[in-house]
């Protein structure tokens, strides 16, 4: 159930752009449990339009950034999300992308919150089987 916007300073190679997408996606199946059906992804290239801090809180970035918004489901643990932050960092430097140069958000969103189709709220009544034990 994420939906993952994934911004990058400079343009890529559609290879490398996909297999970004994958390495972030591998991350939320193998960290939080999302489903690997559940993929949806946009992937843009901004070049001017980023416009970031080189040095905040003392990290050193560079024009390789990589800004990633998840929006999902409420429900994760801070240890679940921190195991994200780290599974998604180690997944973009297996790619040679530096960890400094990788920047996430997550937004939270209620289950009630999300139509998958057909104009329903599709988690509204019923959550998604494989969070159907979180509260």
């Amino acid at each position: 159930m994420p939906l993952v916007t994934l911004t990058l300073k400079r343009n890529r190679p559609a290879e490398e752009r996909r297999a970004i997408a994958d390495a972030v996606h591998a991350a939320l199946v193998d960290s939080i449990g999302i489903p690997a059906d559940d993929r949806f992804q946009v992937v843009s290239s901004q070049f001017d339009d980023v416009i970031y801090d080189p040095a905040y809180l003392g990290i050193s970035r560079t024009d390789d950034l990589v800004m990633i918004q998840v929006h999902l489901s409420t429900g994760r643990s801070v240890a679940q999300k921190k195991a994200l932050f780290a599974a998604i960092a180690t997944n973009l430097g297996a790619l040679g992308i530096r960890p400094e140069d990788v920047l996430v958000t997550l937004v939270e969103i209620a289950r009630e919150n999300w139509s998958f189709g057909h104009g329903l709220a599709t988690y509204a009544d019923v959550p998604p089987p494989h969070l159907a034990g979180a509260a």
